[in-house]
């Protein structure tokens, strides 16, 4: 059974740092370009960054550039999200998938892990 592990949320004060990371069982991620969503209370869940399988194409949401960094150990199975300067309106629950390297915001997988909530207080 494949499952997708997402942890490191939590809460944290505006201006604090977290980093997220997104594990999986029973499944590679060899050969997937990786990205995160999130999804806010009573919104739709969307692309917040992408890696591609060498990490040489990064692709970022405009509300998080300059303040998220993603990046993947390829040996580990793990993709990471690195959060800095968080603020109250990137409060979500965070997810991981694989996605079309071209078309980001298309996840691949019709599955999702359980995500890591981020709070952010204000």
């Amino acid at each position: 059974q494949v499952q997708l592990v997402e942890s490191g949320g939590g809460l944290v004060q505006a201006g604090g740092s977290l980093r997220l990371s997104c594990a999986a069982s029973g499944r590679t991620f060899s050969g997937y370009t990786m990205g995160w969503f999130r999804q806010a209370p009573g919104k739709d869940r969307d692309i917040v960054a992408a890696i591609s399988w060498s990490g040489s194409s990064i692709t970022y949401a405009d509300s998080v550039k300059g303040r998220f960094t993603i990046s993947r150990d390829n040996a580990k199975n793990t993709v990471y999200l690195q959060m800095n300067s968080l603020k109250p309106e990137d409060t979500a629950v965070y997810y991981c998938n694989a996605v079309h390297p071209v078309v980001v915001s298309t996840r691949l997988w019709d599955y999702w892990g359980q995500g890591t909530q981020v709070t952010v207080s204000s």
